[in-house]
């Protein structure tokens, strides 16, 4: 596991033996598609770095209700939060695939912060960029209307398209179910934007990605 804690970005620059000491404060854990990793309001006892897979973070309302915070995929990690002020899981985090994760108990995690600096503003720059993320979201939902909320979505998990120049690809293609959640409306609607984009021209979707071929209108 030392190699795979290598490729980890958290990690990257440590040496063999303190790689080993991580190792040796966690263990793998694998998780078929659609299992539940962590409840929100669960007590906090570890993070989670994603070795292979991917996952969905989610809030819950009492009425059942879904809103989907991000997705993160192999190099990522979650669960930090917590651990860092010792509250409960402040979120749900499912597999969306097959997902395998390296479990570092909570005592390893601070000793690694306390005695790796650089670790420690990895971590401090990821929460900041979080932070940002969720700033925009809420800007969005409070001053975009439902078209807006698609288009600025879509295009803030979108990258450059490698085998097409000016094109964006979002891969994989998120379910209009999923894409709703995220924005803060209905299967129904996402569909109906998603149609008309696919009809102007602007996007397409192929197998399981959407590829957005020129700048999307303002309005819809």
């Amino acid at each position: 596991m030392d190699r795979q804690l290598a490729n980890i970005p958290l990690f990257a620059g440590l040496e063999e033996h303190e790689l080993s000491v991580i190792h040796m404060g966690a263990k793998v854990k694998g998780f078929p598609r659609n299992t539940i990793v962590i409840h929100e309001g669960d007590d906090s006892d570890s993070l989670f770095l994603i070795l292979s897979g991917r996952v969905k973070v989610f809030l819950t309302s009492e009425k059942g209700r879904e809103v989907i915070l991000n997705t993160q995929s192999t190099g990522e990690y979650f669960g930090e939060l917590a651990l860092l002020d010792d509250l409960p899981r402040s979120a749900s985090v499912i597999t969306v695939e097959s997902s395998q994760f390296c479990v570092i108990s909570k005592t390893t995690f601070q000793e690694v912060l306390a005695h790796h600096p650089a670790i420690a503003l990895k971590v401090i720059k990821n929460l900041t960029q979080r932070i940002r993320a969720l700033t925009d979201n809420v800007k969005n939902l409070a001053l975009l209307d439902v078209y807006g909320r698609v288009a600025r979505t879509l295009l803030s998990i979108a990258v450059e398209c490698e085998d097409e120049e000016g094109k964006m690809v979002v891969e994989p293609k998120p379910t209009h179910q999923d894409l709703g959640k995220m924005v803060g409306a209905s299967r129904e609607m996402v569909t109906r934007i998603m149609k008309d984009l696919v009809v102007g021209g602007y996007v397409h979707v192929e197998n399981e990605r959407i590829v957005i071929h020129q700048k999307l209108p303002r309005s819809w």
